[in-house]
């Protein structure tokens, strides 16, 4: 076998795909949802909270602002816990309604959506567009072409420019564009992002969902039979045969007519009646092409419809099952968990290091000592004095810095002493109490426990 067999064997050959305007409920839901996720994506950098940006990712300042709230590095918890509940989010939605992420909210499918609807605009439909890139170049392609890649790369750089928006302050970025100040690293995730949209959106497009996004190869994991799809009833549709519009449907056919809309209209361009496949995105494109049909033909809608593989073979639907209680159950609860502990959150962290040169130190007056150092960091947006108190022991002291002033974001080491009786202890080591609250706020506020040691 030759090299060129063995490669055509492997990988098939990439033909462009045209999809044809469609028009229905499916199809309307899918505008709603790009517009709805388009606009957030646009309009959150320039939306502003307290004269603050209301969503930016400081990372130079290794601050990150998100609807009026400061968080730091050290609030990496709360960013585990949010990619937790987007994981369990995807699994229920997937057990429920297959790949509607895919055909609604995926990043790749509404950026590609815009850059379809941009070539529709141009260059015309389906059979306009499969026309024009047959043609030879004249100045009338050439003229098209030219118009629809400078909206494609106006398009891109401007959404490279709003996500480098969401690290950068907009305000900021936006004067140094128009000022040609622009730092070299902003300039290049501009430019790098863009032309990521401009190749992923305008040329890969399907590429992406077929070869290069895991989740089309393990989605059938949390498929079962009682999962939506999208699917064609093939009892219903065969054996499928073209008819004249209004005459009455043959003894020996089927509802298809076999008019390939639903083949024509599919983003990712396979034909849903061969059965559910991986390259399948859940966008339902194909049921509003094949509802148009059937109400044409005079025929009932659903012959391609979502629905599951048990009502295909005549069987019940349960969409609510085990697994789907399961992932709700587990949704409510950690994203009530997450709310309750950002709302208790408070700016303030207190780390307490004990000196191990020495477990402890005697005074000469009959008392004994413990050296620890307090790392405090002031995590609100404000600064604050702190006044720092401990309790555990009768007669405990506490000698250092029992006041500490710190700006918005700073960190202090304060070395402090604890002085004890050790005739008032219960036990060679006990626990004793660090608190620090700020004077202008109590609720701003921490109690760390620490271990102090004395003599036998």
């Amino acid at each position: 076998m030759s090299s060129n067999k063995q490669s055509s064997g492997f990988y098939k050959e990439h033909q462009k795909i045209y999809p044809r305007q469609t028009k229905g409920l499916f199809t309307t839901l899918r505008k709603i949802s790009v517009w709805g996720l388009l606009g957030l994506f646009y309009l959150l950098p320039w939306l502003k909270w307290n004269d603050q940006q209301l969503v930016l990712f400081d990372l130079p300042a290794r601050k990150f602002y998100l609807f009026g709230m400061t968080f730091w590095p050290q609030d990496f918890f709360y960013l585990a816990v949010i990619l937790i509940l987007a994981a369990l989010l995807l699994f229920f939605v997937t057990a429920l309604a297959g790949r509607v992420w895919c055909g609604y909210a995926c990043p790749q499918t509404v950026w590609s959506e815009v850059f379809i609807w941009i070539e529709q605009w141009v260059e015309g439909d389906r059979p306009q567009q499969i026309k024009l890139d047959n043609a030879p170049w004249d100045r009338v392609k050439i003229g098209k072409k030219a118009i629809k890649h400078a909206l494609w790369l106006f398009f891109s750089l401007w959404t490279g420019f709003t996500f480098v928006g969401f690290f950068v302050p907009v305000d900021e970025l936006w004067f140094e564009l128009s000022s040609g100040i622009i730092g070299g690293w902003a300039l290049f995730w501009i430019l790098f992002y863009g032309l990521a949209t401009y190749g992923n959106a305008g040329f890969l497009r399907e590429q992406i969902c077929l070869y290069m996004c895991p989740y089309a190869r393990f989605q059938s994991a949390m498929f079962d039979k009682d999962t939506l799809i999208v699917s064609y009833d093939e009892a219903r549709g065969e054996p499928r045969g073209s008819r004249k519009r209004g005459a009455d449907k043959p003894s020996d056919k089927g509802d298809c007519v076999d008019c390939t809309l639903c083949v024509q209209v599919c983003p990712t361009g396979i034909d849903i009646r061969k059965g559910l496949q991986y390259e399948c995105i859940g966008c339902a494109a194909c049921i509003d092409a094949c509802d148009s049909i059937m109400d044409k033909m005079g025929y009932s809608r659903g012959l391609v419809r979502y629905t599951t593989e048990h009502a295909l073979q005549g069987g019940k639907t349960h969409i609510l099952r085990g697994r789907t209680y399961i992932y709700a159950g587990l949704l409510l609860a950690i994203t009530a968990a997450l709310m309750y502990s950002v709302m208790q959150r408070v700016p303030l962290e207190m780390d307490i290091i004990r000196d191990r040169n020495a477990l402890f130190r005697d005074t000469g007056d009959g008392n004994v000592e413990n050296i620890y150092t307090l790392k405090i960091m002031n995590m609100d947006e404000r600064e604050h004095h702190y006044n720092i108190t401990i309790a555990g022991i009768d007669g405990i002291k506490l000698q250092g810095a029992e006041n500490v002033h710190l700006g918005s974001g700073k960190v202090a080491e304060v070395p402090v002493k604890v002085i004890v009786n050790p005739d008032k202890m219960s036990s060679r080591s006990q626990e004793v109490m660090f608190h620090i609250e700020a004077q202008d706020d109590p609720t701003v506020a921490q109690t760390q426990k620490a271990r102090f040691l004395g003599p036998n």
